[in-house]
């Protein structure tokens, strides 16, 4: 609106243009000093929030602390629009052809140990402090706390769009008119300081302060300087159309966002718990398959040399030799399969926890156990139902499906708005220089505009969509209900396979033991085929044996992980439950998992292999987590 202007006499001495636009502009620059509180204010109020989300899960739940990395200044490479690429011709590159007749089964133990690092060096690390450290450095996990922090982010953008925002404008502008070749110049300076708030069913209102400065620059002498000041204040508001809870939906949205965030972040670190034990588990039992390997190894090498002692003697066919050493070979390529496997299971493992592949790395056994749990389907099914955080998610997006289909509807409406403006002027009687606001030329201006819906074809549409939405939303949590009563079901049902595979590997175990040592007491009787057979039959039982034992370890985490009953302390460790107690594994459970390299394991007096000592590898009860 057209501000009053008042003309100030000459014979009162000007303030200069510059002092008449600082006074103008001075709240504004107190405002803008007052909301400049830096990146710290940021990060606190990010902080608060999250925690305050973290905090409504429950006791258990953590909220990631993410401080703001100080990124460099872009160098001049940044702004290159062509960056460079490393990619040689083929004529610049050179190959080395390796030696056939070298020793590969001496240069791939080489090749492997070194990649496992100085054993002096290496750095043993038990279950709590891989999680830890998962929790520390793995980028996934980092990943995921920086969504949730997105999420809380997004909250506070949306939350200050709803709160007092303040803005200054200050414009400068120099202007001629000509007459008969001449120039009248003048120079209007304009500040315009405004709040603006929106409100909570609807619409905003405004408070704007306009000052204006104009001096002629041509005709100095006559001091010809106007200013003029005003207040002014306008509101619209929606009455249908618009007007409710519809006009908050996206600060509504925002909000249940960040609980979502929390939840699947929640989640995300149960989840994350049990994949890390998973590869900390399935190493383990890596590195027992090479303690059974080497076991066998030995034990073939002893029943070689004792074939070739029979041959030597003429009781036996050369024949029977070779097959025994066909045999050993066989065990020596095994033996340098799983070395290689568990070496690269270890750096990919490294990788997952967000470490160096250089660092040397060494994973601790596990010498206690937990309980089987009991596993009646009803009770399982109902704590899946009521725990599981991803469900829950689900569950409350069906919710904001059927707010989608009502705000939908609300945009069939009429428009039928209503305007308000009140205008109070500058007194252009009053000489004194500042504020003079006038009450008598005060003015005021209300409006209502209707505007009928001729066409909502769009918005029909749009309502058909959202009801389409809802659907699949109800759908989508039917779907996911379902699937978690499936889960909870097979983890429940895994819990009592595993164990009972673990049974019937044990005594597998017993069996071929007992058969073996019944053969070489009666050596001079037994082809060597059928040791050899025996030898097998052991490893295998062995090896089932200790992937059983894994499957019960995994088995139970995942049970508590589909039941939504799985707790993850501070730190990433396991947590235990009432009722959980861990007991330390017994020596007759323990399977061995001696080192990875060994030259060969030491043999008895009567030719039985005798494993070297390592840390447990598992017990004969299941699960193992650390205290």
């Amino acid at each position: 609106m057209t501000a009053r202007a008042r003309r100030r006499p000459s014979s009162q001495n000007p303030d200069t243009l510059a002092t008449r636009l600082l006074a103008c502009s001075g709240l504004a620059l107190v405002l803008a000093a007052g909301g400049c509180g830096g990146m710290e204010r940021v990060d606190r109020e990010l902080d608060r929030l999250v925690a305050q989300r973290s905090a409504a899960l429950g006791p258990d739940a953590v909220n990631p602390h993410e401080p703001a990395p100080d990124v460099p200044e872009p160098d001049d490479d940044s702004y290159d629009e062509e960056p460079g690429t490393t990619n040689p011709a083929a004529g610049e590159l050179s190959y080395r052809a390796a030696d056939p007749d070298r020793d590969v089964a001496a240069l791939l133990a080489d090749l492997s140990e070194r990649s496992l690092g100085d054993p002096d060096r290496r750095t043993t690390l038990t279950l709590a402090d891989v999680l830890r450290q998962a929790e520390q450095t793995a980028r996934d996990f980092k990943t995921a706390e920086e969504d949730y922090l997105l999420a809380a982010i997004r909250l506070l953008i949306e939350r200050h769009l709803w709160s007092p925002r303040f803005f200054n404008d200050t414009s400068a502008v120099i202007s001629g008119d000509a007459d008969d070749g001449n120039y009248d110049s003048a120079l209007d300076l304009v500040n315009t300081l405004r709040v603006n708030q929106r409100l909570p069913f609807g619409g905003d209102v405004e408070a704007r302060w306009i000052t204006r400065a104009t001096e002629q620059l041509t005709d100095t002498a006559t001091e010809d300087y106007v200013q003029s000041s005003s207040l002014i204040f306008d509101a619209n508001v929606p009455l249908l159309r618009g007007f409710g809870r519809v006009a908050r939906e996206d600060r509504i949205q925002a909000e249940r966002d960040l609980v979502y965030s929390a939840r699947t972040f929640e989640r995300f670190r149960r989840s994350f718990l049990v994949d890390v034990s998973r590869d900390y588990f399935r190493l383990l039992n890596t590195r027992a398959r090479i303690a059974n390997q080497q076991r066998q190894l030995a034990s073939l090498r002893t029943v070689e040399a004792r074939t070739q002692e029979l041959v030597d003697a003429g009781r036996e066919s050369a024949f029977r030799t070779k097959i025994v050493s066909s045999q050993v070979l066989t065990a020596e390529a095994g033996l340098a399969s799983l070395r290689e496997s568990y070496v690269l299971g270890l750096e990919r493992f490294k990788v997952r926890l967000g470490l160096d592949p250089n660092t040397p790395l060494e994973l601790e056994g596990l010498g206690v156990s937990l309980p089987d749990p009991v596993t009646e389907l009803a009770a399982v099914t109902d704590a899946a139902l009521r725990y599981r955080l991803d469900l829950q998610n689900t569950r409350d997006r069906v919710e904001d499906s059927r707010r989608d289909v009502a705000n939908a509807r609300n945009e069939l409406l009429p428009d039928l708005d209503a305007s308000a403006q009140v205008r109070l002027p500058t007194d252009p009687d009053d000489n004194t220089p500042g504020l003079a606001f006038d009450g008598d030329e005060a003015g005021y201006t209300l409006g209502l505009t209707l505007s009928l819906p001729l066409d909502r074809e769009i918005e029909r549409l749009r309502v058909r969509q959202s009801v389409i939405g809802f659907e699949r939303a109800t759908r989508s949590y039917e779907r996911d209900r379902d699937e978690v009563i499936v889960e909870a079901r097979s983890a429940a049902r895994s819990v009592e396979l595993a164990r009972f595979q673990l049974q019937l590997a044990e005594l597998d175990v017993q069996i071929n033991e007992s058969r073996l040592e019944e053969q070489r007491l009666k050596a001079d009787e037994v082809d060597p085929q059928t040791i050899v057979d025996t030898e097998d039959d052991l490893l295998d039982a062995l090896n089932n044996r200790d992937q059983a034992i894994t499957d019960l370890r995994t088995s139970i985490l995942e049970f508590l992980l589909a039941t939504g009953q799985l707790r993850v302390e501070d730190d990433g460790a396991f947590r235990l439950l009432p009722g959980m107690e861990l007991r330390p594994v017994e020596p007759d459970e323990q399977t061995t998992d001696g080192p990875v390299y060994e030259a060969e394991a030491d043999t008895g007096d009567d030719g039985v292999a005798v494993p070297s000592d390592g840390p447990a590898v598992g017990d004969g009860s299941g699960d193992q987590t650390p205290e």
